[in-house]
């Protein structure tokens, strides 16, 4: 199938308006622009996410207090809420979505330092300030989504989202990786500043950006369309594809979870675990970003989902044949965690640009953030409950159910995208879809 064509299950790209040529800024700088700007977020994000836990404890902060932080993720949760306002909104007269930008990765810079001079068993002032990050860095992500959806050709959309998908790999390298080695060397605060600083450097990027007087936002010429959730719900192929978002990785997180665990439980020393959580996760995801986009350009975005999902389902059950004692052998399951992390990678490429193609162009921040929190939310659900189930039933149990969701996931996924797509009614360019 090519890749650039509808399939019978999504609705055709329109022709596209002058203005819409226009929005297309030239591939290569747009690729560089989008590498940085996701690499912007993922700095901080990592930073907080993999390298602070450890930091805290060493400073011997409690186990409680850390697990605290867990609620950071929230911001990326919800963050689909304000995502309209985002998408309605000019803040600065130097471009729309890079007026959003810009201001957030100053606020998340000045919060880096400022957690520098505050004591690492001060936890509820870390808190608040990584609260500040965390809401900024959310919010640019919109913006920075919006700007990838709009500006990527549907031909591009899978080298777009392997930008991202990189990006993110180098993302754990710097601010987790290196963040953890900086602190062993220079300590809390020189380590802090250090990352605030660099976490400047991806929006040396911004001024590539390019983009149109008609991209939205409040002083746009007679707006058409108020970007909101409601007329994202009023298109019948977006729901659709929102439903594939909250089924197709249901059953991830029920496995991700306990991977760690069962290895430990399983012999596995910690050296090894560390190298499939870190380096070896890094690896995965610049090649699988890559491998993505051949994947897409092969089977077209929709059949290139269900291979990785049958090929998901596969590892799973080799999961689960090893906690039954049907695969003894521990390499088996080494090899399934690290396949499992590469087909991740490979996943986020072709769901996100599946969820650029059904974004309209009138809100394209808040389409794409609304599907993008729904696949996030499903897979924290099953990693909550995922110890529970370990718990109560046993790890063979615990991995044979998320191989039957993964299954049941793919045939659903399959029939939502084979579905003939409504119609959609004559309108002008600039009405929603």
């Amino acid at each position: 199938m090519d890749a650039t064509a509808p399939s019978p299950g999504q609705a055709p790209d329109r022709p596209a308006e002058p203005d819409e040529r226009a929005a297309h800024p030239a591939r290569l700088p747009l690729f560089v622009t989008l590498a940085g700007l996701y690499l912007a977020q993922g700095i901080p994000t990592y930073l907080i996410a993999a390298a602070l836990p450890p930091m805290l404890r060493e400073q011997g902060v409690s186990r409680s207090a850390i697990g605290f932080f867990s609620l950071l993720m929230l911001p990326l949760v919800v963050k689909f809420a304000w995502a309209p306002f985002v998408d309605r909104l000019r803040l600065l007269p130097i471009g729309h979505r890079r007026g959003w930008i810009v201001p957030m990765q100053l606020v998340t810079a000045a919060g880096i330092a400022a957690m520098a001079f505050v004591e690492p068993t001060q936890v509820m002032g870390l808190f608040v300030l990584c609260l500040m990050i965390a809401v900024a860095m959310s919010t640019q992500d919109i913006a920075t989504d919006g700007y990838a959806t709009r500006s990527l050709r549907p031909q591009d959309r899978g080298i777009g989202n392997a930008c991202q998908g990189g990006a993110v790999a180098f993302g754990v390298v710097i601010g987790g990786t290196l963040s953890l080695i900086l602190y062993e060397q220079i300590g809390w605060t020189g380590t802090l500043l250090f990352v605030a600083g660099l976490s400047l450097l991806p929006l040396a990027v911004t001024p590539l950006m390019r983009e149109t007087e008609t991209d939205g936002g409040a002083d746009a010429a007679q707006p058409a369309h108020r970007p909101s959730l409601k007329a994202f719900f009023a298109r019948p192929e977006a729901v659709r594809i929102l439903v594939v978002a909250l089924v197709f990785r249901a059953s991830e997180g029920l496995v991700k979870a306990m991977e760690g665990p069962y290895l430990v439980d399983a012999g596995l020393p910690l050296s090894w675990i560390g190298y499939l959580s870190g380096a070896s996760a890094a690896s995965a995801g610049l090649i699988g970003s890559v491998v993505a986009v051949g994947l897409i350009r092969w089977q077209g975005t929709e059949r290139a989902l269900i291979t990785l999902g049958g090929l998901r389902t596969l590892c799973f059950l080799l999961f689960a044949a090893h906690a039954l004692g049907l695969v003894p052998q521990i390499e088996a399951v080494m090899s399934a965690a690290a396949f499992q992390t590469f087909i991740r990678y490979m996943e986020i490429v072709v769901l996100y640009s599946l969820f650029m193609a059904v974004a309209s162009s009138d809100q394209p921040g808040t389409d794409f953030t609304l599907l993008a929190c729904a696949q996030l939310v499903v897979y924290l659900i099953g990693s909550s409950l995922s110890g529970v189930l370990a718990d109560r039933f046993g790890y063979d149990t615990l991995f044979l159910l998320a191989s039957a969701l993964s299954g049941l996931a793919v045939l659903v996924t399959a029939a939502l995208l084979r579905r003939p797509a409504r119609p959609l009614p004559l309108q002008s360019p600039k009405a929603s879809r």
